[in-house]
């Protein structure tokens, strides 16, 4: 596998954080040849069937309760672009995980596990992009579970009435990504690359917070370019 440095420079412009970033944002479409797609990969069976009442992207946080989901907090962000290197505005994204007890909100997996599941854990939340294409949640560092070794967050974007993308993000390095099928369906080291991330400690944070930059290249039809112009 080719060391991970050299694949990110073919995402420069997602993974620069300063310099490079404000160069895409005068330029858009700078570095368009070097921006890889994200991999699509199964939606999986534990899409919710029955949305929580709370969608937003605080999924620690249930409505007003004053009590919080268990588990290492992570503040998951990045951007959603085009592979032109152009920010999509207005994409909704959504992303949906088990708890830190390995219970999904799905009825087919929490129906069985009532009292293992943590009530307090929204489990599903949605972020809509400003025109930057960034995005934020709060949310858990994902955990194994049975059925699958890897950790994982599986991710949806969607724009007006299309679904462009459905995917999912895992730990970089975590020692079970080896053996999950479902990783390992992506054949291709790059891809495999491209949905990994690295969850850091947050430097300030005296309660062991970790944050996950995760940029999102998605593909457009001319049709949707278009439209995106015109917006």
């Amino acid at each position: 596998m080719r060391p991970r440095n050299s694949l990110l420079t073919r995402r420069g412009l997602l993974q620069s954080g300063m310099a490079l970033g404000a160069m895409g944002l005068l330029n858009p479409g700078l570095f368009a040849e070097e921006l890889t797609r994200t991999p699509r990969q199964t939606e999986g069976p534990f899409y919710p069937d029955k949305l929580p009442l709370d969608t937003d992207n605080d999924l620690l946080i249930i409505n007003d309760s004053i009590t919080s989901a268990v588990g290492e907090v992570t503040h998951l962000f990045g951007r959603i672009l085009d592979d032109k290197g152009n920010p999509i505005k207005n994409a909704v994204m959504e992303i949906w995980q088990c708890d830190a007890n390995q219970v999904y909100i799905h009825t087919r997996d929490s129906g069985s596990k009532k009292d293992q599941q943590d009530k307090n854990f929204q489990g599903f939340g949605r972020f809509i992009t400003g025109s930057s294409g960034e995005y934020y949640f709060r949310t858990l560092k994902p955990v194994p579970y049975p059925g699958r070794l890897a950790p994982h967050i599986h991710f949806k974007i969607k724009k007006g009435n299309k679904e462009l993308l459905t995917s999912q993000i895992f730990i970089n390095g975590h020692p079970n990504n080896q053996r999950d099928d479902v990783f390992l369906e992506l054949r291709d080291p790059i891809d495999r690359e491209l949905v990994l991330v690295d969850f850091k400690p947050v430097k300030e944070s005296t309660m062991g917070e970790l944050s996950a930059n995760f940029d999102i290249v998605v593909g457009l039809t001319p049709e949707d370019r278009t439209e995106e112009r015109r917006r």
